[in-house]
């Protein structure tokens, strides 16, 4: 009985080790991402490997090349970037498949692409844009990254056309209460997104 105790102590404990092991790495991916969002990329990266069933790692190394996809000029960068981005995704997807929050990231993958080149990528990928805000929204209609994307998205459409942008912006400030409400369902879950809604209601007025 005393060695099945044991046993059942350095079990836990094990378990315990490895969930400070993946906390610390996490902490050190995100202060990294402010100086060197490459090297901050490759420890995601690295993490995700280890924890073979958490998707949270895939989803931010993704995440990290997605944006800074939006400050690359040069077209073959961008592509490698994008690239190495969507597998990250595709590895996060067959994680936990169906997951609104990874939807919202694939979105602002093809979202790079549109910005880049606006007159190429435009038609191309605005169906595949609406597409996954949709089904976002239909399987988490009250995530406020999921609101405020497809509201932004939306938002960028009728400014385009020279339509009125005021529903929009009803739906951003439905996104900001969503936020204040918003309870992350794991450690190091995508918590971001607010101060950009408000920054998008702030042009509203």
């Amino acid at each position: 009985m005393e060695k099945v105790i044991l046993i059942l102590v350095l079990s836990i404990s094990g378990a315990l080790f490895a969930q400070s092991d993946y906390e610390k790495g996490m902490n050190q991916a995100f202060e990294l991402w402010g100086t060197n969002p490459a090297e901050a990329s490759n420890l995601f990266e690295r993490i995700a490997h280890a924890e073979k069933d958490n998707w949270i790692p895939f989803y931010y190394a993704a995440q990290v090349n997605i944006l800074n996809g939006f400050t690359i000029k040069d077209k073959a960068v961008l592509t490698a970037q994008l690239e190495k981005a969507q597998t990250l995704l595709d590895q996060a997807s067959a994680i936990s498949s169906d997951n609104p929050e990874i939807m919202v990231m694939q979105a602002l993958l093809h979202i790079v692409w549109v910005a880049y080149d606006g007159e190429t990528y435009g038609m191309l990928l605005s169906g595949k844009v609406i597409a996954l805000y949709e089904k976002a929204l239909q399987l988490a209609p009250d995530n406020p990254r999921v609101v405020f994307g497809k509201a932004e998205w939306d938002m960028g459409g009728a400014k385009f056309f020279g339509n009125d942008t005021a529903p929009f912006c009803k739906e951003i400030e439905k996104s900001i209460e969503l936020f204040a409400k918003f309870e992350p369902k794991a450690p190091f879950y995508p918590i971001w997104g607010k101060e950009r809604a408000e920054q998008v209601l702030a042009t509203c007025k």
